[in-house]
């Protein structure tokens, strides 16, 4: 499935000191990003935003056309840059395979231009906009409520909410959506807080055919939906049950277990089995992941702050997309290149070996291990972790190919990241496998 870079945190143009400059700066990471294994960027919110408390990450937008071009909301470019340095991204991405993704912010809008009285209940909201670009003007009418639809049920903090079955409002959506893939040249779209609107226009979006250079461009999709896997599993039938461009969704549930295997002591192993999570129930629509922009305190949470790159070993190793945070990657150094213990060396076993189906070899307290069967030209992993911090760990485990040796691809611990030994597994496909004291180990089988 591929790779996925978060390719921006909360307030990053600022603490990097690349204000205004945010599209060079991933540019000119696209190489080497490339070359590590990672297929697809979900970039920050393109479009000019309301800028009320000074420059925005984008959540807030206020002309949707505007990625850069009109002087308005307090400066020409976004804070991520002009429109022309996010095409030049976008292009280099491609050059070297890699597809990039909007996030598109469809629920709500800020810094109207003007206060209206709605007609439905006599209340003044910021619902008048009309910005530069000339396109997409909204008044009191596309807001919630109006005559096409009165009741919401899920706001965005106090900005007004696009009324989606407003005829306008929808036929400007599929618009926007054409001139990010068409004109802009996105690849597929992030779909922000989809709890917050009817699951019905994300098929129109998904299903439409795109065409690029004369080529139909199916987007990638994938969706915020901050829940319960039941409610996210009950979201993704709604969705993709009538859909012939399947929608994936981020697995949360499995984001909360990875946090507390890394953050409590005494996290029992064997939940990693546990099917309440979209990488064991639904892993075909799974995008997994350790940390984002909204794990940064408050309601949500905090970031997973000791032994992050167990977490990763995780969602690197087992089915389902991962998405590697920018934070992690590049501002807290686990990306590691080049070294056999970091994010790196995961994404390239990734995406060289984690094929085919997942089968558990051994579960415990503190050892777990899984192995990946193989497909097409990935042949397959076995991962050994080991939640104890004082030695190593190890178990004789029934793996899939007989007689075949495994060689340590990518490992890590806490206190000792020695090169594990290669392993050789008997006629029977018995094999010994080890794991340093809290860390891993992934083994992929030996180059004939």
């Amino acid at each position: 499935m591929g790779v996925m870079l978060q390719c921006f945190y909360w307030n990053c143009p600022k603490e990097e000191q690349r204000e205004y400059q945010w599209w060079r700066e991933i540019e000119n990471h696209v190489p080497n990003l490339a070359q590590t294994g990672f297929t697809h960027l979900w970039l920050p919110p393109a479009s000019k935003s309301a800028n009320l408390f000074g420059p925005s990450m984008g959540y807030d937008p206020y002309d949707f056309y505007d990625l850069g071009d009109f002087n308005q909301k307090g400066s020409e470019a976004t804070w991520f840059g002009r429109r022309k340095e996010l095409e030049s991204l976008i292009q280099k991405a491609h050059t070297h395979g890699l597809q990039t993704l909007a996030d598109l912010v469809i629920n709500h809008c800020n810094g109207a231009d003007a206060q209206e009285t709605n007609p439905i209940d006599g209340k003044q909201r910021w619902t008048l906009f009309n910005p530069k670009s000339g396109k997409f003007k909204r008044t009191t009418d596309h807001f919630h409520p109006c005559r096409y639809e009165t009741y919401d049920d899920m706001t965005f903090s106090d900005m007004p909410d696009l009324s989606h079955r407003h005829p306008d409002v929808f036929r400007e959506i599929l618009a926007f959506c054409r001139f990010l893939v068409e004109d802009i040249g996105f690849d597929g779209f992030r779909y922000d807080f989809v709890k917050g609107y009817g699951s019905w226009i994300i098929p129109a979006i998904q299903e439409y055919r795109y065409q690029r250079k004369e080529r139909e461009i199916r987007p990638y999709g994938v969706a915020e939906h901050w829940s319960s896997e039941r409610e996210i599993v009950d979201w993704l039938h709604e969705v993709n049950n009538w859909n012939d461009n399947e929608i994936d969704a981020f697995d949360f549930p499995l984001r909360y277990k990875l946090k507390r295997m890394c953050d409590e002591y005494g996290f029992d192993m064997r939940e990693l089995l546990d099917s309440a999570c979209l990488m064991r129930s639904r892993p075909w629509n799974a995008v997994t992941f350790v940390d984002n922009h909204d794990f940064r305190g408050g309601d949500g949470g905090d970031e997973i702050v000791s032994g992050k790159l167990m977490a990763y070993a995780v969602i690197l190793t087992h089915e389902g997309m991962p998405c590697v945070y920018w934070k992690d990657y590049f501002t807290y150094g686990l990306a590691r290149p080049d070294r056999p213990n970091g994010i790196a060396a995961l994404v390239a076993a990734h995406e060289q070996y984690a094929g085919g189906q997942t089968r558990t070899l051994w579960a415990d307290r503190d050892f777990y291990a899984m192995e990946r069967l193989g497909h097409e030209t990935q042949p397959g992993l076995i991962l050994a972790m080991n939640n104890n911090g004082g030695k190593w760990r190890g178990a004789r485990v029934h793996a899939s190919r007989p007689g075949a040796c495994y060689e340590p691809k990518a490992w890590w611990s806490e206190g000792d990241i020695g090169k594990p030994n290669v392993q050789h597994a008997d006629g029977f496909g018995h094999v010994e496998i080890y794991a340093p004291p809290r860390g891993y180990v992934v083994y992929a089988p030996c180059r004939e």
